[in-house]
């Protein structure tokens, strides 16, 4: 491999935690379940933060916890400042932000401002109030088309599969109205042309800022608003769980006053941060989401949906820092989460799959700006394939058993032990673990020098540590056809090997590598550090 070719401005002002931390997603249905009734919980969380400092991670991004009823696992809230009791409650919570303090790890929660819970009080009063009242006017009712309203205000799908609306009965008893759903039928959006709604969000902020929570993963923080009048939309190429950058229900301009009410608030808490999750394709559109007074961190998943190769890989990356450089923002780096089937079955399966993965964390690692690790990533866990019966998610109901969903990938976590459920609950778990995981548990891997939560151990390490983990942005080597290496300013050099051969590396002393050399070269489908 040849020497740097390629360049980006230098950037000295010092910077914030966020913009290169280590975020660890906790799906808390999935982590550690310490009353033992088959789902996860803050308790659990809180028991687990030992292992969670000796992985090195620094900050915890908790998926909902918020008071459900759980129709999507939590992303369905009724009351968004308060914990619902199947994890916990606010003492917990509390005690959890204490604890993880304590260790110097920071916490994010997720926020959902895009809907509610049908259970929600609002929507209750909505539903108990004529239209055309104010209770009403916090959601988005239309009367329906056609003879006698029957059919829906207009063509739009939901995320889930079915109409983005559902009609109410009045209560003279009469058919009556229609409320827009984007996602499932028990998640209402909201109207953010209401103030009300504003107040609300803003007083949600408050609350959690207060209490000491660190910043927020801002749920569909592309939605919210909608474009006037509500227009039909071709939606031919429509798909489930997806959305264009054409999409009406998604992207309108007006969302970015939004965002920058949330920025307001968060300003005044120093040190609190939010990022926003952004299915925005645009270069140029998704920058303005993280604006100087927007989001200061935005999703880009452009890594975590390409495929294993040299070449589309380094895309990705190009691709997300062109994003990001524009406006001066800060770039993210995920292979996986709650939504997105584990790295190791999407780069193969199997030993294939598991060497690719390995190789991906220490691309992902070696980048510049903040990573998001998925809890379990770095036990190297696969996608497991369910039995119908088990399957919960619902997209699962929602698309007539014909899209299953993501299940698969959150399966809970296997701790201990040799059969399920691996010491994650003491009761069977609210998704069945598969009993080959028995060598894939934390306790197995800990002591292991060669298993990949020993890997993500020395990685997070050294990229805590090591000075040659910094400087923005990346200069590429030339490169054999099937491989990449670039380098950080502070000399850091990541070479990733996707071909079917060794192949040598650049100069420099190997500070880490994905698999063992082989006499001096880099395996196939192998990642390595060097200085």
């Amino acid at each position: 491999m040849s020497t740097p070719a390629e360049t980006s401005a230098d950037d000295t002002q010092p910077a914030p935690w966020w913009s290169d931390a280590v975020f660890y997603q906790i799906y808390p249905r999935s982590f550690a379940d310490a009353n033992g009734d088959g789902v996860g919980d803050l308790h659990g969380v809180r028991d687990k933060l030992g292992y969670l400092e000796l992985l090195g991670v620094d900050a915890l991004w908790l998926s909902p916890v918020m008071r459900s009823p759980m129709a999507d696992h939590g992303y369905d809230v009724s009351d968004p400042r308060d914990i619902d009791p199947l994890f916990g409650d606010l003492a917990t919570m509390d005690e959890l932000i204490e604890a993880a303090h304590a260790r110097q790890i920071k916490v994010t929660m997720d926020l959902v401002p895009n809907h509610t819970s049908v259970e929600h009080e609002w929507f209750r009063a909505a539903l108990a109030s004529p239209p055309g009242s104010p209770e009403r006017d916090r959601y988005i009712f239309r009367d329906g088309r056609g003879e006698d309203g029957a059919e829906p205000p207009n063509n739009w799908p939901s995320i889930f599969g079915g109409p983005a609306w559902t009609r109410i009965t009045e209560a003279d008893g009469k058919p009556g109205q229609w409320y827009l759903h984007i996602f499932a039928a028990e998640q209402p959006d909201l109207n953010w042309d209401n103030p009300e709604v504003v107040d609300d969000l803003t007083k949600t902020l408050r609350f959690w800022l207060d209490r000491g929570v660190d910043g927020f993963r801002i749920d569909v923080a592309h939605g919210m608003a909608k474009p006037e009048g509500l227009p039909d939309h071709d939606w031919s190429a429509n798909e489930l769980l997806q959305n264009s950058d054409d999409d009406p229900r998604f992207d309108n301009p007006a969302v970015h006053d939004i965002h920058r009410g949330i920025r307001k608030v968060l300003d005044e808490y120093p040190g609190t941060m939010a990022v926003g999750e952004i299915w925005v394709r645009d270069n140029e559109r998704f920058g303005e989401y993280i604006r100087p007074d927007e989001l200061h961190l935005g999703f880009n998943f452009r890594l975590a949906e390409a495929e294993f190769s040299a070449e589309t890989v380094r895309e990705a990356i190009e691709n997300s820092l062109t994003a990001v450089d524009q406006v001066g923002g800060t770039p993210t780096w995920t292979l996986s989460n709650h939504d997105v089937e584990r790295e190791v079955t999407r780069y193969g399966g199997g030993e294939i799959g598991t060497a690719r993965a390995r190789a991906m964390i220490l691309v992902e690692l070696a980048l510049p700006g903040a990573a998001f690790l998925y809890n379990g990533a770095e036990l190297g866990l696969p996608n497991v394939d369910l039995p119908n019966s088990a399957l919960q998610d619902p997209v699962w109901e929602r698309s007539g058993h014909t899209e299953r969903g993501r299940d698969g990938c959150r399966v809970p976590v296997p701790w201990e032990g040799t059969e399920p459920p691996f010491g994650f609950s003491t009761g069977e778990p609210w998704l069945p673990m598969p009993p080959e995981w028995a060598d894939l548990t934390v306790e197995a891997q800990l002591e292991d020098v060669t298993s990949t939560l020993s890997l993500y151990r020395a990685a997070l390490e050294l990229r805590s540590l090591r000075p040659e983990f910094s400087g923005p942005g990346v200069d590429w080597y030339g490169s054999p056809a099937g491989c990449f290496a670039f380098r950080r300013r502070g000399g850091l050099i990541c070479a990733l090997n996707a071909t079917d051969a060794p192949i040598s590396l650049p100069p420099g002393e190997v500070l880490l590598s994905s698999a063992p050399l082989v006499e001096g070269q880099l395996p196939p489908n192998a990642a390595a550090w060097l200085i």
